[in-house]
């Protein structure tokens, strides 16, 4: 297969004049290699067209160097938010495409929904720490009475982090995004207490961290252990940071809802069950669309192939009483690279039960590109 050229979904005219919420989030890849990020609650006061975009979010501070994940694919998954979060059912997701935006343009119903924040790992990848090349940055300066300071590279990453957090984008630090940030480098919160600590010790405004008061928050925990860098570091590699103070293992991202009729809210959420909900809508949104191929030698292992216009997924169903593993090949294809990492690879599927098998996205977006995967079934020991 060699998809044409994506069609470009018309923004809506008098888009300015709607209604919009946005906010941030950030992909992580984590030590085993999966890919989380938070979710979000979105509430529409009443039915209207409705217009979402998700994208990389460029921390750039040079217009003309855009950042290294730009080409990172991203897209938003809307489930309906039911009682029971069991009850969560696909609504649509963002398939169009431009430039760097994956949009979805429509009608939503009034109610609560989850946006569930999805990237590939075909571009996004875990990078492995010992091959980076070069000498470690040096995160903490000594002046010659001793006296600690932050280095000039470790005051812009952590103001890009600054960014990353601050999900509603005002510039500022709530206590709740701030808590995104201490859940993801120490697994704990700070406390209300601990909060009103902060207030009397650093620069706030609105009761919020302002940029210049996590640097003095950040100065003085480094302080407290006297210059030693192991707690910075642990912080730096948890929210993706490489030695060289280079974001390898995560994507910033923007979301954003423009509503026609009425004011949209969006809430950010970390649900235990976020992954599973997610997976669900990846599944569905890939059966809704694919029609059930049965494997050669096998009438109850069935594959599902969803074509988007920038991505290829592939699901498989067992619909057997017993495990079955399907031998992949990608070895056919031409100019495209595999969620897997790999071109030949085997896939376990429990019995009675359905599984994303890979993703696929072009290697180079200028040229075309060919999809020719084989499954085949393995004898079972």
């Amino acid at each position: 297969m060699t998809p044409g050229k994506a069609l470009k979904l018309q923004e809506p005219s008098g888009l300015q004049e709607w209604y919009n919420s946005g906010v941030r989030g950030c992909f992580f890849v984590e030590t085993d290699g999966s890919i989380g990020s938070l979710q979000y609650q979105l509430h529409i006061p009443q039915t209207t067209n409705v217009y979402l975009t998700i994208q990389p979010l460029s921390l750039s501070r040079r217009p003309d160097i855009p950042s290294s994940w730009m080409a990172v694919d991203t897209a938003l998954f809307v489930t309906s938010a039911g009682e029971a979060k069991e009850d969560s059912t696909l609504v649509c997701f963002t398939e169009a495409r431009d430039r760097e935006k994956y949009v979805w343009k429509g009608e939503l119903n009034a109610g609560s929904y989850y946006l569930l924040p999805f990237t590939s790992g075909c571009k996004l990848k875990r990078r492995n720490k010992k091959t980076t090349s070069g000498k470690a940055v040096e995160l903490i300066n000594r002046s010659d009475t001793e006296e600690i300071d932050l280095s000039r590279e470790l005051r812009e990453a952590l103001s890009d982090i600054f960014d990353i957090i601050d999900i509603d984008g005002n510039g500022l630090l709530s206590l709740e995004e701030y808590n995104f940030f201490e859940l993801r480098t120490s697994g704990e919160k700070c406390d209300k207490d601990a909060w009103l600590v902060c207030k009397e010790n650093f620069d706030m405004r609105k009761n919020q961290l302002t940029r210049q008061g996590f640097m003095e928050l950040n100065l003085l925990e480094a302080t407290e252990k006297e210059g030693d860098p192991a707690d910075l570091w642990l912080s730096l590699e948890a929210m993706g940071y490489n030695r060289m103070l280079e974001l390898v293992d995560a994507c910033p991202f923007q979301i954003d809802v423009h509503c026609e009729a009425a004011q949209p809210s969006i809430q950010p959420v970390s649900m235990a069950s976020g992954p599973r909900l997610l997976n669900q809508a990846l599944q569905k949104s890939i059966t809704a669309r694919a029609g059930a191929r049965a494997l050669r030698g096998q009438e109850s292992v069935f594959i599902y192939t969803y074509r988007g216009e920038h991505r290829i997924s592939t699901l498989i169903a067992n619909k057997t009483n017993q495990k079955a593993t399907v031998h992949v090949n990608n070895e056919q294809s031409r100019n495209c690279c595999s969620s897997r990492g790999l071109n030949v690879f085997a896939v376990e599927v429990p019995a009675r039960t359905k599984m994303v098998c890979q993703h696929v996205l072009p290697v180079n977006e200028r040229q075309d590109w060919t999809y020719n995967c084989v499954e085949t079934l393995l004898p079972s020991t």
